[in-house]
């Protein structure tokens, strides 16, 4: 059995960037993880001074250099985690996978659908673990939800209705030297994509996740209302779902007084769930004239799974760096499963679900420039 820390290193995530510290809390909220390499900026000197920020036993200019003296020390990392932007998922990951060493990547999984079906043949061939972190599925009402579907209880699902609205980019951000807006906005380091590559492929896999429905076929109309901006900040996709149930997910980053407003709302034949991310500590069970339930973490009625997410008691709540920080409890559990070669888990998103959050990009920008026209998932 292996009772150390895990060793993890971190590609991105220096000065100015957001989600780098929340992957350094997320990763060592449940003191499994030691972050002590890392490649933190292409800029050697803010690499330097990151690495400072973190004291980290090792810093790199390169990430390129990082996996390859990583691989060869005794003490080396075991998994490194990737929190880029979207450009340089691709190079990070072949860089590391190549050397065998676990990843956990920020999200989407890469900057094309052709990067994605390469991920995809790298972690295979490779053998090794790769977590996704749309966090999302780290909550346990969540979890409660999806226990909930697949248990039969709110019946067959006919509708799902998932948004995602947030008002950060209403402004021209990126003319002002805005450090997220701009690379998000810039099809080179972004992609095809700005609203759906970030908050649309977290309301696809939520979507998935909790219903357990695959998307078949999708209809999307994406709008810039920002004049100059080179890609979409605003998107409306109608679904069909694999069992025959319809859905609407509508993503904006110029909805006014929005801050991260992502929901989802799945009715069945006997009843509809409810939740809300700004208030996660609650998932709404409805019926057809009958009370509305609201059920809540750390109570011991809810099912295994969400239990398993919840790290503390009833009423205190739980919320996002939690939620972030399930996902890196089972690639964890994994990579010490490798490590003793038993069998994983898989308890979080994973390279397959990102090769979908990729092809939900493709098929959306796809239907989009055909004229809103229905194209094939």
């Amino acid at each position: 059995m292996v009772e150390r820390k895990l060793r993890a290193g971190i590609v991105g995530g220096g000065r100015g960037a957001f989600i780098g510290s929340v992957h350094r809390m997320a990763a060592q909220l449940d003191s499994e993880v030691e972050i002590v390499a890392g490649a933190l900026s292409g800029d050697p000197a803010k690499a330097e001074a990151s690495a400072k920020d973190w004291r980290l036993a090792r810093w790199y200019s390169s990430f390129e250099q990082m996996a390859k003296v990583e691989k060869k020390l005794e003490e080396g990392i075991d998994f490194v985690i990737v929190a880029t932007p979207n450009h340089l998922h691709y190079p990070v990951v072949r860089a590391f996978a190549e050397q065998s060493i676990h990843i956990v990547s920020d999200k989407p999984m890469s900057f094309s659908l052709q990067e994605a079906e390469a991920t995809v043949k790298l972690i295979e061939k490779n053998r090794i673990v790769f977590a996704l972190t749309h966090n999302y599925t780290g909550y346990p009402l969540v979890r409660e939800a999806r226990a909930l579907i697949r248990s039969g209880k709110i019946g067959r699902v006919n509708k799902v209705i998932v948004e995602y609205l947030q008002d950060w980019l209403l402004q021209d951000l990126e003319k002002r030297g805005h450090k997220q807006a701009l690379w998000r906005t810039d099809p080179k380091k972004a992609g095809i994509s700005c609203c759906v590559g970030d908050i649309g492929t977290h309301g696809e896999n939520l979507l998935e996740y909790m219903t357990g429905l695959k998307i078949q076929s999708l209809c999307a109309d994406l709008t810039t209302f920002i004049k100059g901006r080179k890609l979409e900040d605003d998107a409306n996709v109608l679904l069909r779902l694999e069992n025959g149930a319809k859905g609407t997910l509508t993503c904006s980053q110029i909805a006014a007084g929005e801050e991260n407003a992502l929901s989802i709302r799945v009715y069945g034949t006997h009843g509809g769930l409810e939740w809300h991310q700004q208030d996660p500590n609650q998932l709404l069970f409805k019926r057809t004239n009958a009370p509305i339930q609201i059920f809540r973490p750390g109570k011991p009625y809810l099912s295994p799974e969400a239990k398993e997410a919840s790290r503390i008691p009833a009423g205190h709540p739980e919320a996002f760096i939690e939620a972030f920080a399930n996902v890196y409890r089972g690639a964890v559990a994994d990579v010490r499963a490798v490590m003793e070669r038993k069998p994983l888990k898989r308890n979080y998103p994973s390279v397959e679900d990102g090769l979908r959050g990729m092809r939900f990009i493709q098929r959306c920008v796809e239907s989009h420039r055909r004229d809103a026209t229905w194209i094939k998932f």
